[in-house]
């Protein structure tokens, strides 16, 4: 017919009447887009383009057969738009969603002097509403105001729902409590906001209050309020359910989904599964709310289960189904169900959708395919933000770093703002790359496109800055949040730890419990490892007792913390206890206590503990060897743990090689260490100092340095570590000019500006004899530490100038410096050396006044003090009031002191002392004998003479050597 119509108009004059009832009479029989362009340039031709009706019933041909961009062309070339026609049109963009086109068409009648009506504006104010244009949805309501139409209940509702869903819900609610008698359509709209913008309380009180009015709730109602149950708890959607039942709704094809999803996402999916089969005819959306509630709920087989079951039905998967299975891969592990899905995908049609294409992508990285990955990215087109992010968050999740940082530059290149999902992924690519410029320029990104005040993104600059040693920045920050949540708190408290911070991590914890926020299992953990730095135990039995309550004690992590926290407080038997009532230890478990061991130098109990471990089939990791190697006090046990590294396949990663270098270095087997450093990575500073160490350990300083020489030709940087072993050579070689050298290279490379370094270097100065320099670098130290203050107090004392290191001490206690028990024993030592016994009894005093308790090696000091001046029966009234037993060398000390003064009857008591604590040594023997001896008493000295001869104990003969070096 259509043929037919085109020959008629062949014979058609040019008579205006004739074309407009030929082109009316034409234009229902054009079915396709081709005829359409046709029948459209012929009216262009013909100069009837103006003619309203012609054009208004052309242009709704083309919107019903769905050829809206024709529609659109031909509206352009209208000069002056009728209001029909703009209803029309607006209305059809706006049921299609192209609402850039619904703004452009009454832009465009606005501009040619066309009005709107109250059937234009509700179009309008809904492409705003989905557009999020604020502004311009507020030059609509102006408009509105202006035309009289602010009592129309229809565009009352359609404000309502604007203000809604652009974030100004409190104008929509000023809006609804102007109108004299709103429906229930315009409250339907207003639950549908505050759900929208969490303002879940108000949901339900907007709920209760329509009910108060008489009105009954509609399905739109009630697909409101459900999705808001689940922040209530359960409970409240088995109310909501059951007022739906009796309402008649419960089977409501748009509620059930609803009802599902609430279920699976509390957890009750036994609930939403007895929902599901209770249906005797499921639509599509019925079985994308349980596929994806099993999915939320890494329930990954019953969806995989579900998913094929849903083949064999009558709904054909969409794209929503396919969003909500593919994750299922991911916990289910295998990389050939995804496989599958993806070419279910590819059958259905969908692989050109980008939700689903970054499903899948996700997945793939997620498996570790990133090949897969990159190439599905690459071939699909166009590209959206989502898949962007989802390709970077791709490199980052498999530590291809540098990949990342290019495919986030390629995205700006492209075109592509980052929002707030990209800054999260590119500054933890940053903070895993230690990269702290491009991720500050991240967080200026951020700041000026105004990403910085989404909550996630502003945890990510928190994790970000505690990461790369910033904390001063994460704190600011974090000040300067808005809105904070759990994670918030979470990132400050172990940032603050991670950086040594403890104190400012329990200030964060206690300023969190009073600003009510509840505790959860994160923040325990964080917390507890600062109760270990301050020694706080009672703060580490509170986090116990809040565990114990909250019934969090079940979990392992946890449990695994407070061993921790209790093995190094001191209290062992506490975390001995804890660890055996533990019903499933882990090897983390295992590894802690091994830790705490370690930390308290109990070296047997880590080789027994490690031997129980293996016997009760426990599987030791690389972390528990590093625990059991400087535990090992021979090298056969050493070698022996190396044996079970390499027969139960544990990897050689570098910590490890480093650590099994430095033990055999601690039984002198450098040709093993040797061994080791040539299988090792040589790009790995680790190694090298390992190898430095081992060489100064065997006191072979010249081989060490050629090791330093050697790094620095391959251009490796050294650490601070190396900068360490470097000066323990200098120390070594005794060598002035190179020490000198080596102060160059270190003010060369800015390592004088690190406080252990510092140290370190004052006190290779004082040792080599070089006071002066030693005092002018400690001078010349911008931030001292107790360390700095004990290291110079040390040096004069080393020296024999006692004067100068009380003069020093005083200063100290004067600065504010708090001193520990090195800087006790540094004092004591000086004031030794130098005879000063009343500052030393003072000295002595403070410390036992200032809560440090004095150790065997301070009681060595002042009895090495009183005996050198004599006063011995102190010395001997000092050692019978100790609170431990006094050690041999004390003992030793005080009898040679003894011999020296010629008090023979103190010295009787303690070689009689010496002899109990070592029968088989002959050093108290030999000074017994020289006491007696030496008081004339040759009995007595006959007697021990004898004594050493029956036990066959001889002395040891002494040498000399030469160092032809």
């Amino acid at each position: 017919m259509l043929k037919s119509s085109w020959r008629a108009y062949s014979r058609l004059s040019s008579n205006s009447r004739q074309l407009t009832e030929y082109f009316l009479s034409t234009l229902p029989l054009c079915r396709r887009i081709q005829d359409l362009k046709t029948l459209k340039s012929l009216l262009i031709v013909h100069g009837l383009i103006t003619h309203q009706p012609l054009i208004k019933q052309f242009i709704d041909h083309c919107c019903h057969l769905s050829f809206l961009e024709l529609a659109l062309s031909t509206f352009k070339i209208i000069e002056k738009p009728s209001l029909p026609l703009q209803n029309l049109l607006t209305r059809s963009l706006c049921d299609n969603r192209l609402f850039d086109h619904v703004l452009f068409v009454y832009q465009k009648c606005r501009g040619s002097g066309c009005l709107s009506d109250n059937y234009t504006y509700p179009f309008v104010l809904k492409a705003c509403s989905a557009l999020v244009h604020v502004n311009f949805g507020k030059t609509i309501h102006s408009a509105i105001l202006r035309t009289g139409f602010e009592e129309n209940v229809v565009i009352q509702t359609a404000l309502i729902d604007f203000y809604s869903n652009v974030g100004g819900i409190v104008n929509a609610r000023e809006l609804i409590d102007r109108i004299t008698h709103p429906d229930l359509v315009a409250w339907n709209a207003l639950i549908s906001g505050y759900s929208f913008n969490g303002f879940d309380r108000e949901v339900f009180k907007v709920f209760q209050e329509i009910r108060n009015m008489d009105f009954k709730p509609n399905v739109s109602t009630l697909a409101s309020v459900i999705p808001v149950c689940l922040h209530f708890g359960v409970h409240i959607g088995y109310s909501l359910h059951g007022f739906a039942f009796k309402c008649g709704y419960s089977t409501n094809e748009s509620l059930v989904p609803a009802f599902i999803s609430l279920y699976g996402n509390s957890g009750e999916l036994l609930a939403a599964r007895n929902i599901f089969e209770s249906l005797m005819t499921k639509n599509v959306a019925v079985w994308n709310a349980m596929i994806s509630a099993y999915s939320r709920n890494q329930k990954s087989y019953c969806a995989v289960e579900l998913f094929q079951r849903m083949l064999l039905d009558d709904p054909r998967p969409n794209i929503v189904t396919f969003v909500s299975v593919i994750p299922s891969c991911e916990n289910h592990g295998s990389i050939f169900l995804l496989e599958s899905f993806h070419a279910c995908v590819i059958k259905s049609g969908f692989e050109r959708h980008i939700s689903v294409v970054t499903a899948l992508l996700s997945v793939y990285a997620k498996l570790q395919h990133v090949n897969s990955a990159e190439y599905l990215f690459k071939t699909t087109t166009p590209r959206n933000l989502l898949s962007w992010n989802s390709m970077v968050s791709a490199y980052v999740s498999n530590g291809l770093w540098d990949a990342g940082l290019i495919a986030f530059r390629q995205m700006q290149m492209a075109g592509f703002n980052p929002d707030s999902i990209s800054i999260i992924s590119i500054l933890s690519l940053c903070s895993e790359k230690g990269a702290a410029l491009p991720g500050k320029s991240a967080h200026a990104f951020s700041l000026k496109h105004g990403n910085d005040v989404n909550l996630n993104a502003s945890n990510a600059l928190l994790a970000f800055y505690c990461d790369c040693r910033e904390l001063a920045y994460s704190c600011k920050i974090f000040m300067r949040m808005i809105e904070k949540n759990l994670v918030s708190w979470n990132t400050m408290i172990s940032g603050c730890v991670d950086n040594g911070e403890a104190e400012q991590a329990m200030a964060f914890f206690r300023q969190m419990r009073q600003e009510g926020f509840h505790f959860d299992m994160i923040t325990l953990i964080s917390i507890l490892p600062s109760c270990n730095e301050c020694e706080n135990l009672a703060l580490g039995l509170t986090v116990h007792g809040y565990a114990v309550k909250t019934a969090l004690t079940a979990d392992i992590s946890l449990a695994n913390a407070l061993i921790s926290m209790y093995i190094n407080c001191g209290e062992l038997d506490a975390g001995c206890l804890l660890f055996e009532y533990m019903p499933n230890k882990t090897v983390i478990s295992w590894n802690a206590l091994m830790t705490g061991y370690r930390y308290h130098d109990l070296q047997s109990d880590i080789i027994f503990l490690f031997t129980r471990m293996v016997e009760e089939n426990q599987k030791p990791n690389y972390v528990t060897l590093l625990n059991v190697l400087p535990a090992c006090c021979s090298l056969l046990q050493g070698k022996s743990v190396h044996a079970y590294a390499f027969r139960t396949g544990i990897a050689l990663k570098t910590p490890l090689l480093t650590s099994l270098m430095i033990m055999y270095a601690r039984f002198e087997d450098v040709s093993s260490c040797l061994m080791l450093f040539h299988m090792g990575e040589k790009r790995n500073i680790s190694v090298w100092n390992a190898v430095i160490t081992a060489h100064l350990r065997s006191n072979n300083a010249r081989t060490a340095f050629s090791f330093f020489l050697e790094l620095l030709r391959r251009e490796i940087e050294p650490d601070v570590v190396t900068i360490l072993n470097l000066i323990s050579t200098c120390l070594q070689l005794n060598n002035q000019h190179l020490t000198d050298s080596i102060l160059a290279y270190l003010f060369h490379k800015s390592f004088d500006k690190d406080v252990a370094i510092s140290n370190a270097l004052i006190d290779l100065y004082a040792k080599c004899g070089s006071l002066s320099s030693a005092r002018m670098l400690f001078d010349a130290l911008p931030q001292k530490d107790t360390f700095s203050w004990t290291v110079m107090i040390n040096g004069y004392g080393v020296h024999g100038d006692g004067e100068a290191a009380l003069e020093l001490f005083s200063q100290m206690r004067t600065r504010g410096f708090k001193p520990d028990k090195i800087t006790y024993m540094s004092i004591l030592s000086s004031c030794s050396h130098a005879g000063l016994v009343e500052q030393g009894k003072t000295i002595f005093s403070s410390m036992i006044q200032e809560g440090i308790l004095p150790g065997n090696e301070h009681c060595a000091c002042m009895v090495d003090l009183l005996g050198r001046t004599g006063n011995l029966n102190e010395a001997y009234e000092l050692i019978q009031n100790l609170p431990q037993k006094p050690s041999a060398n004390i003992l030793e000390s005080l009898l040679g002191a003894c011999l020296s003064h010629g008090d023979y009857g103190v010295g009787e008591e303690i070689g009689s002392l010496l002899l109990q604590m070592k029968p088989e040594d002959s050093t108290p023997y030999v000074i017994l004998y020289n006491v007696y001896a030496a008081a004339g008493k040759w009995t007595d000295a006959s007697r021990v003479r004898l004594e050493m001869e029956q036990k066959q104990i001889r002395k040891i003969a002494g040498f000399s050597t030469f160092d032809c070096a």
